[in-house]
């Protein structure tokens, strides 16, 4: 017998308000900022040249605008969860409701290790753009306080060092866990003012760039193909889109704050589909411009593609700027992607398959504290000591895995609940989640082996610690009244 989460006690969860509940304080707006905030990092400055150079050419941009509508057949389908289940648990609660306990475990732990070694990926990078913008004011920090200890760097001397541990990684870390415990209040008034420096930036670049367009460079737009899958023409159009397709990843962020969303029902498809809509159109003119100053050929190679094509211009203050933007773009995304780690950990626990200390929140806050801190020590340990290439081919994965099992829910409670309130309902299904479905699975099996090996392992970890505890702390499990079989029980022969 599998066990779901019946419909009516998730809606009896989401109305609850008052001491011991998560504070509603987050409005559309902020709810728009705060996917904006996990969507736009510095991948918009470092996936564009790269997709550019070996992929699209100046069609770059019809890359991006593929993968976006790649990404909105996934966003369709949890706006139209979000609006119906406004509960914090994301993917994980979906799960809960149309395909039972044991996927939603499976979801639930995916989730985990997507938000949490995610805002270590970033943790780290943000520490190396961090050193570069204080070389700007001549300071410095040792290079053994800034590396794993599996990480070297040869100085000018000629000199070998090895690094000890990532200290402004965990830095920022511990502090944005501090500011998500003071409040969600105070973070999404922290996002905004972080959203909107670093989307200034864009539009900055956007703006005085314009005028430097050499029309040139964009012809052909759509280079010719070398002969080779994916290199130019439209297939290379296509793979681009495979490459700027993870620039997108984030706005699913937005769905673990339903329950701090002041009026979830209309809150929840904005702040996803508005996200996404605006991101789409700040990247498609950002690469427009990018690829109008310099030809795309000069992209080949260069970790700091930006920096070239303003190197086509006299606006050399420009440098700065864009790494100001990045670190900003960085800290919004560690702030979302620790956020949304802590409230399904949160939702985890309140259902009994987490130990209940975590379903606490703070007396005063009213804030899930002890998450916070627990991934605070967790995610520092893999920022200070685990190099970057590791825990980072281990996010995307987890996030197809999410988008596939959204698409799949949308299909299932359309079948099994077809008459509960919709606020939000995506359009052409069963289209749409099919094609999030096929899409998302095509990229999954495009990745590396040791990526799905590094995913088992964790499995394998969580599959122990659902027998060996959530299965039998399960609150479903032990209160025979939200007990639901998901599949009918068969009539007995006479």
């Amino acid at each position: 017998m599998k066990f779901r989460k019946p419909l009516d006690v998730l809606l009896k969860e989401a109305a609850e308000t008052g001491d011991g509940t998560l504070k509603r304080t987050l409005s559309s707006f902020n709810l728009v900022t705060l996917g904006i905030g996990a969507i736009i990092g510095a991948g918009l400055f470092s996936l564009t040249g790269l997709a550019a150079a070996n992929n699209a050419g100046p069609a770059v941009t019809l890359s991006f605008i593929i993968g976006a509508i790649a990404c909105a057949f996934a966003g369709l389908c949890y706006a139209e969860f979000a609006s119906m289940i406004p509960i914090a648990g994301s993917a994980y609660t979906y799960s809960y409701a149309t395909m039972g306990e044991f996927m939603a475990w499976i979801i639930g732990w995916d989730l985990v290790l997507e938000y949490a070694l995610g805002a270590a990926t970033v943790s780290i990078s943000w520490s190396q753009y961090l050193i570069k913008f204080l070389h700007y004011f001549d300071l410095t920090i040792p290079p053994q306080l800034t590396m794993s200890p599996w990480e070297t760097v040869t100085m000018a001397d000629g000199t070998v060092v090895s690094g000890i541990m990532n200290i402004p990684a965990v830095v920022i870390i511990v502090l944005l866990s501090l500011l998500l415990i003071r409040g969600t209040r105070e973070s999404a008034f922290v996002n905004n003012l972080l959203v909107v420096l670093k989307v200034a930036v864009v539009l900055v670049f956007i703006a005085v760039g314009w005028s430097h367009i050499n029309p040139a460079n964009h012809t052909p737009y759509i280079p010719e193909n070398t002969g080779e899958f994916g290199h130019f023409g439209w297939s290379g159009v296509l793979r681009g889109a495979g490459v700027v397709f993870f620039a997108f990843i984030g706005f699913d962020a937005v769905s673990t704050a339903a329950q701090e969303s002041k009026n979830p029902k209309k809150g929840m498809p904005i702040g996803i589909i508005g996200s996404l809509i605006i991101c789409t159109i700040l990247y498609v003119l950002f690469s427009h411009v990018m690829t109008g100053i310099a030809n795309y050929k000069e992209f080949a190679g260069s970790a700091a593609p930006v920096a070239v094509a303003i190197a086509k211009t006299p606006y050399a203050w420009l440098q700065e700027s864009i790494i100001v933007a990045i670190l900003a773009g960085y800290t919004s995304v560690i702030l979302v992607m620790l956020m949304g780690q802590s409230r399904i950990f949160y939702t985890m626990a309140k259902d009994g398959l987490l130990p209940k200390t975590f379903a606490s929140l703070h007396s005063k806050f009213q804030t899930p504290h002890k998450s916070n801190i627990l991934f605070a020590v967790f995610i520092s340990l893999f920022s200070a000591f685990v190099p970057v290439h590791v825990v980072g081919e281990m996010v995307s994965i987890g996030t197809l895995f999410a988008f596939i099992l959204v698409c799949i829910g949308v299909m299932v409670m359309r079948k099994t609940d077809p008459n509960i309130p919709r606020a939000f309902r995506t359009p052409w299904v069963p289209f749409v989640p099919v094609a999030g479905i096929v899409i998302c699975f095509a990229m999954m099996i495009s990745l590396p082996l040791d990526t799905w090996l590094r995913l088992a392992i964790w499995m394998a970890i969580g599959l122990i610690l659902y027998y060996t505890y959530g299965k039998k702390h399960s609150i479903i499990r032990n209160e025979h009244k939200v007990v639901l079989p998901v599949d009918p029980p068969k009539p007995e022969l006479e």
